[in-house]
């Protein structure tokens, strides 16, 4: 390869220098007929004809902005305000990792800190961190904490089954090989026997708000028994309907985690996304991630430091609790700057936007023939309609007339084939609603 700016001699006292003679000799532990395919290649080509041929291919794809989306399932459609890209640019910010003298730059820190406070305000916490790779991370590091908090000698952990299908996944995942008992989220179950569950060896019980199918439930009183058995409550909370329903900390909760992709990140074919971590002091010297504090230097100038640890990693393996390094503090300063422009009656009335627009489209869906829509319980701007046909045939007809239909929750409900999860944001208009309508009744003929 050309490019490579070293001479055959520098490469050759390189090999020499870890006892090799030639570059293939690296290879020796591949099998021989794995090392150096035959490759059906075409002729190379030059720039022009590259860009015309990648030009080419992106214009096969279809593109969402010619498309209503009525998706959300832990991805929504969220307006994002043009100066959280242009800021996000800058070249102070764009390269947003901690440096190991943090305090060198005290820009990145107070846009942290910044960012823990809102968080923590949203959340109705006392202490945020900066930040986990998603929200089914925060989920996994909140349930290391609660087993740190009883110094492991708990062993039960109680998911909710309205909690994401993902975030439960990956918190299995995390904790494998910890001779946990991971239950509840196994059958529908309400808080009543979601409490029936808990005991003595239980550490942490986990519920969502809303939860994956869009219902806000007051989990006050499961609260009280959690904390009555020694166990903590964590709340996987989407941060977009804080901004008008009561906080998870007035209602009890111990931890706060979720996803921060609402908060002016685009859906970004998945990602990245920020996981945000809250919770109330007594468990704040066990998170993982950056947490900044706020302090004076020694001429009495406002100044910002990292808190309770030198840097983002624990430097000593044996003491870490997390394998948390590198994460998503580019797109925590995108929430920061996003919660920043919209203040708190900007969130507010996204929110409302978000919860009359959803009303809306429930009511005139379940006066449609042959689908019927769950209202049975409160729910912010997600709700979960029963088809008359399977949900890939509605999409399918959904997909031509322009939209992009709901989440089948067959795939991980089996008890609700032929159910969807439908959202619908300030991004959807009145007449974009009543075209899904529309296309949902000749679905169903």
């Amino acid at each position: 390869m050309s490019y490579i700016p070293h001479t055959d001699v520098e490469r050759q006292q390189m090999l020499a220098a870890i006892g090799v003679t030639t570059i293939e000799d690296l290879f020796e532990a591949v099998p021989a007929r794995f090392r150096f395919p035959e490759l059906d290649l075409p002729e190379g080509m030059s720039e022009l004809e590259v860009s015309a041929e990648m030009q080419a291919l992106a214009e096969a794809n279809d593109h969402a902005g010619d498309f209503a989306i009525f998706r959300g399932a832990g991805a929504y459609h969220h307006y994002t305000p043009a100066a959280v890209g242009h800021l996000l640019l800058r070249g102070e910010f764009l390269t947003a990792y901690t440096p190991y003298q943090p305090e060198m730059s005290q820009g990145t820190l107070q846009a942290i800190f910044e960012y823990q406070t809102m968080i923590s305000q949203l959340t109705g916490m006392d202490a945020a961190n900066a930040s986990h790779y998603d929200g089914a991370t925060s989920l996994a590091e909140a349930v290391t904490v609660a087993l740190e908090a009883s110094r492991r000698a708990r062993k039960k952990i109680v998911l909710s089954y309205g909690i994401h299908p993902h975030y439960r996944a990956v918190a299995r995942t995390y904790h494998q090989w910890g001779g946990l008992t991971i239950t509840g989220d196994d059958a529908e179950r309400d808080y009543e026997a979601l409490a029936a569950l808990i005991d003595k060896d239980t550490a942490l019980v986990a519920v969502a708000y809303p939860d994956f199918f869009g219902r806000l439930r007051d989990f006050r009183a499961l609260a009280e028994k959690v904390h009555a058995a020694g166990a903590l409550l964590c709340v996987v909370a989407n941060p977009m309907a804080l901004a008008i329903f009561k906080s998870p900390g007035q209602l009890g909760a111990d931890m706060v985690v979720g996803d921060g992709q609402a908060l002016g990140i685009p859906l970004s074919y998945g990602g990245p996304y920020v996981g945000f971590f809250s919770t109330k002091l007594a468990q704040v010297r066990r998170i993982a991630g950056r947490i900044v504090g706020e302090t004076v230097d020694k001429t009495g100038k406002k100044a910002y430091v990292m808190t309770l640890r030198p840097r983002e990693q624990d430097i000593r393996r044996e003491r870490a609790t997390s394998n948390i390094c590198t994460n998503q503090g580019l797109m925590a300063l995108a929430a920061t700057i996003y919660m920043s422009l919209m203040g708190k009656n900007g969130l507010t009335q996204a929110a409302k936007l978000c919860y009359h627009k959803a009303h809306y489209a429930a009511a005139r869906i379940a006066a449609l023939p042959g689908y019927n829509v769950d209202t049975s319980e409160p729910f912010f701007h997600e709700f979960v309609v029963r088809c008359p046909k399977p949900v890939a045939e509605i999409n399918a007809a959904l997909y031509d007339a322009g939209i992009v239909g709901g989440y089948e929750l067959g795939k991980d409900y089996p008890a609700l084939q032929d159910h969807m999860l439908l959202c619908v944001t300030e991004m959807n208009s009145k007449d974009e609603i009543d075209t899904l309508v529309h296309a949902l009744e000749e679905a169903a003929s």
